[in-house]
């Protein structure tokens, strides 16, 4: 295994062609096709570099810059808190792989690991990822490198590095994993402190794009179960394809909540925030919570994506397994003092959000009650 992102072209060495022992290709890995895949994602992964990436592709490492002395592209940072998460797609790659689909889990990897980091406040600054493969081919690992780069465009942030292991005992065929590692900075008087919100904030929900990439394996089960067609488009779901649907990626957050956070310079109006991942909004919402605070959440506030009730109608799942398990359209909360409501509102709109009040903060035990099922 080795980090092929910055891998470097090795030499080539002449072996004696009298000799023909056993290789590393013989064992399933094929290092040739590791380094033409190196060369294959080298524009995608520039077109993420800003001025802050040191360093050449081919190094062992990735080298980036926390500020400049140039005064055009200094941050002046006076007390940087980095702040780092990591995350995977789940099973979502699986039905990638068994539709071919495979450019866009990288955007869901991105995703993941972003919206968790500008939950604390951070601006994203650099992406790496891991991608564990049956058989290196590099034209079809490119595509998802691919889509590793566009999620980081998306987000703002750098992709430096990753790993790419082929590993053909581990994986099945034409199975893969992806996961990534995603690292941010944040002014510590600037970082979000749940212990901020206060009974009376108002909550502020972002619309999420689907599915997103939690609760897949109920999905799937569903799939499996009532013999549902992957690219068959159901009348519910006004004729698109049940597959297309799954895997719309995930939608990023991070530049429409850096640039409302960098809007409010002096007060902070936003209190808490949420990434609404698995265990929907009643089992992340309480992670943004004080202990005496509940989250009321009205669901007739916003439009169920079409996706989560014909999921619900075909599997025969309970509405409250329903939020429990998916993020049912709203894939981002915001907690915000109620003065400031509409002008947060006003901001998101202008990055192009669909920012819509759907709940309040209420003195309680640090629980979510969900007004409408």
């Amino acid at each position: 295994m080795r980090g092929l992102y910055n891998a470097r072209m090795p030499t080539k060495v002449k072996s004696s062609p009298k000799k023909k022992g056993m290789t590393y290709a013989d064992a399933g890995v094929d290092i040739d096709a590791g380094d033409r895949l190196v060369d294959l994602i080298k524009p995608a992964v520039r077109r993420t570099h800003g001025q802050r990436v040191m360093g050449q592709h081919g190094a062992f490492a990735a080298m980036f810059r926390l500020d400049f002395n140039e005064a055009i592209f200094q941050r002046n940072y006076k007390d940087p808190v980095l702040v780092a998460c990591t995350d995977g797609v789940g099973t979502k790659v699986k039905l990638a792989a068994e539709l071919g689909v495979i450019n866009t889990v990288g955007i869901d990897c991105v995703a993941m690991n972003v919206n968790d980091l500008i939950v604390q406040g951070a601006e994203p600054l650099f992406f790496l990822d891991y991608l564990g493969l049956h058989k290196q081919d590099p034209e079809t690992t490119a595509k998802i490198v691919e889509g590793v780069a566009r999620g980081c465009e998306i987000a703002g942030c750098a992709l430096i590095g990753g790993e790419c292991a082929e590993m053909p005992d581990i994986y099945s065929k034409g199975d893969f994993d992806i996961a990534g590692f995603s690292v941010g900075v944040v002014e510590l008087h600037r970082a979000i402190d749940p212990l901020h919100a206060k009974a009376g904030d108002v909550l502020i929900g972002l619309p999420s794009s689907g599915v997103h990439s939690n609760g897949f394996s109920l999905v799937r089960k569903i799939i499996s179960k009532q013999k549902l067609k992957l690219d068959r488009g159901y009348a519910e779901l006004d004729g698109e394809s049940l597959g297309s649907l799954l895997l719309e990626p995930t939608r990023i957050y991070a530049q429409p909540i850096v640039k409302l956070l960098r809007h409010y310079r002096v007060k902070k109006v936003v209190s808490a925030m949420a990434h609404i991942t698995g265990g929907g909004l009643p089992g992340n919402l309480p992670r943004m919570l004080p202990p005496k605070l509940d989250a009321i959440i009205d669901i007739r506030t916003w439009e169920i994506p079409p996706i989560f009730d014909f999921l619900q109608r075909r599997g025969g799942v309970e509405t409250e397994e329903m939020y429990r398990v998916f993020n049912m359209g709203i894939g981002y909360v915001l907690a915000v003092r109620p003065s400031f409501a509409d002008s947060v509102i006003r901001q998101l709109r202008k990055s192009g959000e669909s920012a819509r009040v759907i709940g309040h903060l209420a003195k309680g035990n640090g629980g979510v009650k969900m007004k409408g099922l």
